[in-house]
């Protein structure tokens, strides 16, 4: 997907919040790929690694999503680590687990939309975040 695929996504109305389910998403520029700028005659060749911000040049609201940033990636560690990882059993396993049919235990895992709508009738507890992971892509 380009930006111009998105543009499209968006126009039409295609684009859904995971979370919430609301179509009035809209594209945010990411503070994260913020580099210091510099004058068209000092910049780097092509193939030099740009500096990154020092931290006495980084806006408030950079420390602050840094911040909420590696608060996240704490909580998904934890969620990693404490959580057993159903994929997409995750309904199927919270219902056993509701009707006892399976020990309680902590779950994480995958759902969709109408799963989620069976969960919250049946009267079972969950949210849905998002899960960083410290995995590099695969090249």
């Amino acid at each position: 997907m380009d930006l111009a695929d998105l543009e499209t996504q968006l126009a039409s109305g295609q684009l859904t919040c995971p979370v919430c389910g609301a179509g009035s998403v809209r594209r945010k520029p990411s503070t994260f790929g913020l580099v210091k700028s510099r004058s068209s005659s000092t910049r780097p060749d092509s193939n030099s690694t740009p500096e990154p911000l020092d931290r006495t040049d980084k806006p408030p609201e950079m420390a602050a999503a840094a911040g909420a940033f590696k608060k996240l990636l704490e909580l998904s560690d934890k969620l990693e680590k404490d959580f057993v990882d159903v994929g997409a059993n995750f309904t199927a396993e919270a219902l056993k687990m509701h009707y006892g049919a399976a020990p309680a235990r902590n779950i994480r895992g995958h759902s969709t939309a109408d799963e989620e709508k069976t969960l919250r009738s049946e009267g079972i507890e969950f949210f849905k975040l998002p899960m960083l992971s410290r995995k590099s892509p695969a090249s």
